[in-house]
């Protein structure tokens, strides 16, 4: 049997979210304004969080790790959407391609650590307030942020040679806004499932215990917090954490539904759908629900604005 002529390619084409010439700039203007309001949000919580002591907490120190990660995560990916909004041609190198994969997949799992992190923190902060400073110390924070961060370069390393180890012939068109593994799945001509079957392996690690430590730590708030007398009470802690859940929920379901979803039964518009929730609406929602409705931010933002008019 002759083998085909195969012929590696150079570059990708990145065919975006909609290939309606009309809708182009009205996509620039509306990712454009969700990119402002992410870096806007996040930059704030950093800022706020290091300028003011009052918000030096291990609560807050989680929080400013997961703003520098929405941050990176979608400057991954968005800048170069925006210019390819207005591009002719929307392409992008094969290494360039490469580092963008291994960025965006770093800064999601490191994301899915971070929530997990958090939700512990907030467990213990409501079921063992006493002796929440002698737990989550600084050491135990230090050590915990670190290891979402190392999780996402390494989990995500081996991703990536295994996706990248793949044959691209000639055709290089991604019908995606980025380089990601499910899209480059549909586009390799060579057998996919050693990829798929590690992808699968790495999503326990990176998906399913995380996600397991944030449902058992809210199950546990859940019961603590009903053991709460006042009713007012109740209802305060009820609010944050259905606000929390909704924001976990958003993010952990679209990635399980994108990246444990076989091959044969997803297609590319759906997987562009999901991967916009997960990389614009859920960084977009983050510094509201976890942030900016808190009081100690609220009054931190006043304060800095008060230096800021007094300088």
């Amino acid at each position: 049997m002759e083998r085909p002529n195969l012929t590696s390619v150079t570059e990708f084409i990145l065919l975006g979210l909609s290939s309606r010439p009309e809708l182009q700039v009205h996509l620039f203007l509306l990712f454009f304004m969700i990119y402002l309001m992410i870096l806007l949000g996040n930059l704030l919580i950093v800022l706020l969080t290091m300028r003011d002591s009052r918000l030096h907490t291990p609560m807050y120190f989680f929080l400013t790790n997961l703003s520098i990660i929405e941050v990176c995560f979608t400057t991954c990916a968005f800048p170069q959407m925006l210019v390819h909004f207005l591009a002719k041609k929307k392409s992008i190198s094969y290494s360039f391609c490469v580092i963008q994969f291994y960025t965006f997949l770093s800064f999601g799992i490191a994301e899915c650590y971070i929530l997990s992190v958090m939700a512990y923190d907030r467990y213990v902060a409501i079921r063992d307030p006493l002796r929440y400073t002698v737990i989550m110390n600084w050491g135990v924070c230090g050590r915990l942020a670190a290891a979402s961060w190392l999780g996402g370069f390494v989990f995500s390393a081996v991703d990536t040679i295994t996706t990248f180890q793949l044959s691209f012939c000639r055709d290089n068109v991604i019908n995606h806004f980025v380089c990601e593994m499910p899209a480059l799945l549909h586009l390799s001509c060579s057998d996919t499932t050693q990829a798929e079957l590690v992808m699968h392996v790495l999503c326990i690690f990176t998906l399913f215990c995380p996600i397991t430590l944030v449902i058992i730590s809210y199950a546990q708030i859940i019961v603590a917090v009903l053991r709460v007398r006042s009713a007012q009470g109740r209802r305060k802690a009820f609010s944050t954490c259905s606000s929390h859940l909704l924001v976990v929920t958003l993010f952990y379901g679209t990635i399980i539904s994108l990246y444990t979803k076989p091959r044969s039964l997803s297609s590319p518009e759906y997987n562009k759908i999901v991967s916009v929730f997960y990389a614009a609406f859920t960084p977009t929602l983050n510094p509201l629900i976890y942030s900016l409705r808190n009081k100690e931010v609220k009054m931190a933002f006043r304060r800095l604005l008060g230096k800021s008019e007094g300088a």
